[in-house]
């Protein structure tokens, strides 16, 4: 049975929707990293993070590159790249408009 296009672009999102997995396709945009860097700059257990590179990896949305001990992780395609930014515009605009309402509540506020 084939997977309606929304439920597989919702499963799409689900896969992105960890901190982890986002902070490493961030890092990742800069160009291929080994594991122990992605490590340095994530600071969280191996464990979690092998785990978030194997969501990752299965996805398709990075390929994984081994010689000898190191492992290698690198973004599957440029798209990811225009998503995340994508995604920074979005958020900037969603921020922007917070902030508005925050200072529209605080003019509006009354007076004790």
């Amino acid at each position: 049975m084939q997977v309606p296009l929304y439920e597989a672009k919702a499963e799409f999102f689900r896969m992105l929707g960890h901190p982890v997995r986002i902070r490493v396709l961030e890092l990742l945009q800069d160009g291929p990293k080994p594991v122990r860097d992605l490590l340095t700059a994530i600071e969280v257990e191996p464990s979690n993070l092998s785990q978030q590179l194997a969501v990752l990896r299965r996805s398709g949305i990075v390929t994984a590159t081994r010689t000898g001990s190191t492992v290698v992780y690198e973004l599957a395609g440029g798209d990811v790249a225009e998503l995340l930014a994508a995604e920074r515009r979005i958020l900037s605009v969603l921020a922007a408009g917070r902030r508005d309402l925050l200072d529209e509540l605080r003019v509006t506020e009354p007076a004790p």
